[in-house]
């Protein structure tokens, strides 16, 4: 199990990544099942509200940037455009080829480490 968490108000606040992770990084679980994991787990964060938004209205079809995006934003991180190009490029490797592969690996540690997980 991945958590994250972070702070918001003087509030620490934890979140179950994995399928969230999951999704991302294999494909697994579904993207439906990552984004009604995100909106029963929400964070009490302002910067959250726009992605939560989105993925109410259009479930989906948002991008996996928004997913991404939240994802940095419980480990703490500022969800920078830069940022959530990087995460997403890795994300990209290591859907990409087969686990085991080095360009895999290396992309799934360096998101992980980015990540905090």
């Amino acid at each position: 199990m991945q958590r994250s968490s972070a702070t918001s108000d003087s509030k620490r606040i934890e979140m179950d990544f994995t399928p969230v992770d999951g999704y991302l990084l294999d494909g697994t679980p579904s993207k439906r099942e990552a984004i009604d994991h995100v909106l029963r787990e929400r964070v009490d964060d302002p910067r959250a509200a726009p992605f939560y938004r989105a993925f109410e209205a259009i479930g989906t079809r948002a991008a996996d940037e928004a997913l991404i995006a939240i994802r940095a934003l419980v480990a703490g991180k500022v969800p920078d455009d830069e940022l959530i190009r990087r995460l997403r490029d890795l994300v990209r490797t290591a859907r990409a080829g087969k686990r085991g592969d080095a360009a895999v690996e290396a992309a799934r540690e360096a998101y992980t480490k980015e990540l905090g997980s």
